[in-house]
């Protein structure tokens, strides 16, 4: 196949993910070229190295452009680039794209949009990868409105993690063969966008997330950014109910934190007298030992959508404690490769402390993990996965 991707993405798991999608294409002899507005983040896992070329189009600074975006597309969240800037750049890449004889194209969310304006433009077959859509539970919104976050800055926190919504629902309009991470957000594209899609589970890179056979050391181990919405506040409140002689630390790893939360939550363990360590912007081999050294992975988000941690946490070998909403349904296996439980401190408190009290449940977890995860959630799983939607939606296109 010859094969065109798009990307506007920050570092974090959806870049890396979508490294291992081209790394994969590229070692099975398919062409893969990359296109991408300056804005993209190509420092992190820079797609050059696994790439057949990557054309980087500059995003320009307009007077038209800036008040353009303010009157039309009032978006605070973006003050060094503008919208309008950002769409023309887009459509340039597309007509680039549109010029030359691809099979297919594959077009990941963009990170000030969520769907990118690029899909207005492209005429070729098309695949957008949509890990999910604009999130807007009441619980979420509850959770970021918390007294203990600044209010200016819970305003800039909010917008960030909420898009222009009539950007995207008129930017995935255009959309015609949407894959996304998982069946629970399947269901959400379907409900907040009358839209279909198929499921493409994502995988890890077990050369990286891998077991070290390296000793376990006394704490339990979260990861992501310290925000309310990853249920940090719940882990420390579930951990504290635990006996203080068999009570871990709990080192959390976060690639981004709200300040004033950080802050919160710190008060609050020394308050539930818990141990609490957050680490910030780690390198991945410091990230696998400590998957590696943590007896287990606790995981409270509120609704993820799919979640990279519990896998690269069973890459590694070490159970999940969960709770059971979202995507970890999908993943985690409840007492083989972990426990599922309610969101319930009590509940959380009891399935933590029974995995640490059991080093052979722990052991006989830790080998399932490891098989559970070789046997379907490789790289090269999620590539094959990923190429056959690609074949899917090419032949579709050729009998038309």
């Amino acid at each position: 196949m010859k094969i065109a991707v798009f990307h506007n993405l920050p570092s974090g798991g959806a870049k890396r993910a979508l490294h291992n999608y081209v790394d994969y294409l590229s070692r099975h002899d398919h062409t893969v070229d990359v296109f991408v507005p300056s804005t993209a983040n190509e420092e992190f896992l820079p797609l050059e190295e696994v790439s057949s070329s990557l054309n980087v189009f500059p995003v320009g600074k307009t007077l038209k452009g800036s008040l353009y975006s303010t009157f039309k597309y009032v978006s605070p969240l973006i003050k060094t680039i503008s919208l309008r800037d950002l769409e023309l750049t887009q459509k340039e890449i597309a007509e680039t794209i549109n010029s030359k004889n691809y099979d297919v194209v594959f077009s990941e969310q963009d990170q000030f949009t969520m769907a990118p304006f690029f899909l207005k433009y492209i005429h070729h077959p098309t695949v957008y990868y949509c890990p999910q859509p604009p999130r807007n539970e009441a619980i979420l919104k509850s959770l970021e409105n918390n007294d203990d976050v600044n209010p200016l800055k819970r305003l800039v926190f909010n917008q960030a993690d909420n898009k222009d919504l009539k950007i995207d629902a008129e930017n995935i309009s255009y959309a015609k063969n949407i894959l996304t991470n998982s069946y629970f957000t399947r269901e959400s594209i379907l409900r907040v966008y009358g839209l279909n899609s198929y499921v493409s589970y994502l995988g890890i890179d077990t050369s990286l997330f891998r077991y070290l056979e390296v000793p376990e050391e006394n704490f339990v181990l979260s990861v992501g950014s310290c925000r309310p919405s990853k249920g940090y506040e719940f882990i420390i409140k579930s951990l504290a109910l635990i006996e203080p002689d068999i009570r871990p630390k709990l080192v959390i790893v976060s690639n981004f934190s709200l300040p004033e939360w950080r802050e919160y939550l710190q008060k609050l363990s020394i308050q539930l007298d818990v141990v609490l360590e957050i680490l910030e912007l780690i390198d991945d081999e410091k990230l696998v030992l400590l998957y590696n050294q943590a007896k287990l992975v606790v995981y409270a988000p509120y609704m993820e959508p799919f979640g990279l941690v519990p896998l690269e946490a069973m890459g590694c070998g070490t159970p999940v404690v969960g709770v059971k909403e979202g995507g970890i349904r999908e993943t985690v296996i409840h007492k083989k490769t972990g426990l599922h439980t309610e969101r319930d401190e009590v509940l959380f408190a009891e399935s933590i402390t029974r995995l640490l009290t059991s080093e052979m449940e722990r052991h006989k977890m830790c080998k399932n993990s490891i098989n559970t995860i070789e046997g379907y959630w490789t790289h090269d799983h999620a590539g094959e996965r990923l190429s056959w939607h690609l074949n899917r939606v090419i032949n579709a296109s050729d009998g038309d």
